[in-house]
């Protein structure tokens, strides 16, 4: 949720389809027939780009290795939403949002597509018919509108990027650091959301971190950061950064936020640093006065790396309505012990309860079945993408 948009107490008024039952069926078909060869297709998709439109090379970092990936993940997500209007249309309008802070323009989007079909015409061979070509093209349209015009409403309201200092920074073990900055500019967002990061050390390299703490008076945000092999950002983050250097942040992004949940009753559950917007949803909760109830699991493989259950133990010691569990899998230690899914089974059900989940994917997905299968309407659950897929950089 921006928290820029004004509150409207209307229904809002239904999405209607961009394409036919039969074209979305055309398109999902033709992705199955070349997503054996994704490596090669977004290999060539690139080259191609950069050969006729040598332009647009600089807006992109010197290693493509994850760039390519990350394109695949986004064309899935967008074919899987092709039959979802509403979600179609929100995932594209926050893409659209997001490419302004890597320069990107109207005239980008025709050379994209142009390439991004021929692309697919190449790997789809022989199954590549007119009548492909023509959803593919009209499904591209309807996303570049989105995206166009979510970018021309957002540059009328704010800035594409924020600058941002680092005021405070403290390392937590298990190569986490937690890393406070103050943007030069105020930057409204909503507990919940996560932001994009760009470090001085590696230019147009953007990772996404979660915000962990509800909108402060002073303006700072405080991320949580753990060092990951071959993580570059992350690394520079966690070893590198220090008070007085400056950051780039991307828009808030994100739909995990407080005002999702239908009920007063709410289980929040966090693995690893995915206790970050976690714990920015609970500071949110006693800013409106205590209004709902929290059951908070954090997870764990053993005691030492049962992150932030101390803070969070505190803040159940303030607040009569948090009550605070922690979850280890792979050791003995008082409390509840198991995986993060078996203690949810166990102290459930959850079918009246609005869900957050945080935390690794296979956390995530694996909560996700668990609760389900007791109970918790789909409807109910809410987490953020596993990865933030967009379709020219990162």
């Amino acid at each position: 949720m921006d928290t820029e948009e004004s509150v409207d107490t209307e229904e809002p008024a239904p999405v209607e389809a961009p394409l036919s039952a039969h074209e979305t069926e055309l398109i999902r078909k033709s992705l199955a027939v070349v997503e054996p060869f994704a490596g090669e297709l977004t290999v060539y998709f690139y080259a191609i780009l950069f050969a006729r439109h040598p332009g647009v090379r600089p807006m992109f970092p010197h290693g493509m290795d994850a760039q390519r990936d990350r394109l695949l993940r986004a064309l899935l997500r967008i074919v899987d939403l092709v039959d979802d209007p509403e979600s179609l249309v929100r995932f594209c309008g926050h893409l659209g949002r997001d490419h302004r802070k890597f320069g990107t323009l109207a005239d980008h989007f025709p050379a994209v597509g142009e390439c991004l079909l021929d692309a697919l015409a190449r790997y789809a061979g022989p199954a590549w018919t007119p009548d492909i070509a023509a959803a593919w093209t009209k499904a591209y349209g309807v996303i570049t509108q989105v995206m166009i015009s979510a970018a021309e409403e957002d540059e009328a309201v704010r800035p594409a990027v924020w600058p941002a200092t680092v005021v405070h920074r403290v390392s937590r073990g298990h190569g986490i650091a937690e890393i406070t900055v103050r943007p030069h500019l105020a930057y409204a967002y909503a507990a919940g959301q996560y932001v994009s990061v760009e470090t001085p050390w590696w230019p147009k390299r953007w990772r996404y971190y979660s915000v962990a703490n509800a909108p402060r008076a002073d303006g700072t945000l405080t991320l949580h950061v753990r060092a990951v092999a071959g993580g570059s950002v992350s690394d520079a983050l966690v070893h590198r950064a220090a008070v007085g250097d400056v950051v780039r942040l991307g828009p808030p992004m994100g739909d995990m936020v407080l005002d999702a949940a239908g009920s007063g009753e709410l289980l929040f559950v966090a693995g690893g640093t995915g206790l970050a917007p976690i714990r920015a949803l609970v500071e949110e909760v006693a800013r409106r006065g205590g209004r709902h109830h929290v059951e908070l699991f954090l997870g764990a493989r053993t005691g030492a790396e049962l992150y932030g259950v101390d803070d969070m133990l505190r803040m159940a010691q303030r607040h009569h309505w948090l009550t605070v569990r922690g979850a280890v899998s792979d050791e003995y230690v008082p409390g509840a012990r198991g995986s993060l899914p078996d203690v949810l089974a166990e102290y459930g059900p959850w079918y009246q309860h609005d869900v957050f989940l945080s935390g690794p994917a296979r956390m995530v997905v694996s909560a996700r079945d668990t609760l389900t299968l007791h109970g918790t309407p789909s409807h109910r659950i809410h987490h953020d993408p596993f990865e933030t897929p967009v379709l020219f950089t990162r």
